[in-house]
């Protein structure tokens, strides 16, 4: 029933790649990244344990969260002996886990697309057939994004980074930003990276750090307060971040502190990119103000491991997520090229080609 996945994730191992997650006996094996640099993982059965892990952010990342969602689809597709009914229930709750991740809710939305044509026994094959397309398909626009991010970055550069958009938060090659920084050295070119540690969840930290480190690229942690002092000094040549999602004139969600550092950049001229994917553009969204953005609960400021950092009685706010106003990027770094403003027109073609 399963061979066809199991065949393609056998492939998937033998290449260079920081997998996030993978499908094994019957099973989802995930890292727990909430537990990185540690290297934990856990084991998943069900669509309903895959969308509470997205939801508790065993995994994140905008490629990682669609990965996450192909095999919520697919496991639901094994345990319910392809019950059209309960897939599309499970879309539903995938999609409901993150808002803000548009990437997960296009990808599940291609899964379930027709499927009532298909008898049952027909729907599973079509299911994992369609998931490793989406797999080979977003492997190769990692791929493309690195190219494209890279061919802008010029030997001994210094390049300032926010939150974690690399392998695992990806399908793995290096997601939307580590592609970037990891074709660069493929490129035969010094580079080095200042990782922002990303209050509350500390991704930076735990994450991107952790991953450059892997691949042997130099990184320098700072705390997400200092980006303008060393801006002032000239100590990173320009920005690249991730994307969760883009409005049609490029507006950009992104980790919440994202604005902040554009704004630093772009008083301090400093280039400031946006790597990103045709399948994070959100067509329903004109501008920056119409993308929801995710309020996560006030616990997950104000404790760090369990233990609470301010006194009782004190809330905290954490919106998931900012708009950097597309006034402020240089350039957005697609699979398509590197895209200069107006973003319009360019936008909206690229994410009908989805």
């Amino acid at each position: 029933m399963d061979n066809l996945i199991k065949n393609y994730v056998r492939e998937l191992k033998s290449q260079n790649l920081l997998l996030p997650a993978w499908y094994e006996d019957g099973k989802i094996i995930m890292l727990d990244q909430v537990k990185l640099p540690e290297e934990v993982y856990v084991e998943l059965k069900t669509s309903e344990e895959i969308g509470n892990a997205i939801k508790d952010m065993i995994i994140r990342g905008s490629g990682a969260i669609a990965l996450a969602g192909i095999y919520g689809i697919l496991m639901e597709t094994f345990n319910s002996k392809g019950n059209v009914s309960d897939i599309k229930k499970a879309g539903e709750f995938l999609k409901s886990t993150r808002p803000t991740a548009v990437n997960m809710h296009k990808t599940v939305d291609l899964l379930i697309e027709g499927i009532d044509d298909f008898q049952s026994e027909d729907l599973i094959e079509e299911i994992q057939k369609r998931s490793i397309n989406i797999m080979k398909k977003q492997l190769e626009v990692e791929k493309q994004i690195g190219k494209n991010g890279a061919d802008l970055i010029k030997d001994g550069e210094t390049i300032l980074t926010i939150c974690h958009a690399g392998g695992v938060a990806g399908f793995g090659f290096g997601g939307r930003t580590l592609s970037v920084f990891r074709t660069a050295v493929e490129q035969g070119k010094n580079i080095k990276v200042i990782a922002c540690e990303t209050r509350p969840y500390f991704q930076g930290a735990r994450i991107t750090a952790w991953e450059l480190k892997k691949l042997g690229i130099p990184v320098t942690l700072i705390t997400d307060n200092m980006v303008g002092a060393i801006a002032q000094k000239g100590m990173f040549d320009r920005v690249i971040t991730g994307s969760d999602r883009l409005a049609v004139n490029g507006d950009t969600a992104n980790k919440i502190g994202t604005y902040m550092i554009s704004l630093v950049a772009k008083a301090h001229n400093i280039p400031f990119h946006i790597s990103t994917s045709k399948y994070n553009i959100d067509l329903n969204a004109d501008k920056g103000k119409k993308i929801e953005i995710e309020m996560r609960d006030s616990k997950e400021v104000v404790y760090i491991n369990g233990k609470r950092i301010t006194v009782e009685g004190v809330e905290a706010l954490y919106p998931g997520f900012d708009i950097t106003p597309n006034e402020n990027i240089t350039a957005i770094i697609t699979e398509a090229g590197a895209l200069k403003s107006p973003f319009k027109d360019k936008l909206i073609k690229l994410a009908k080609e989805a």
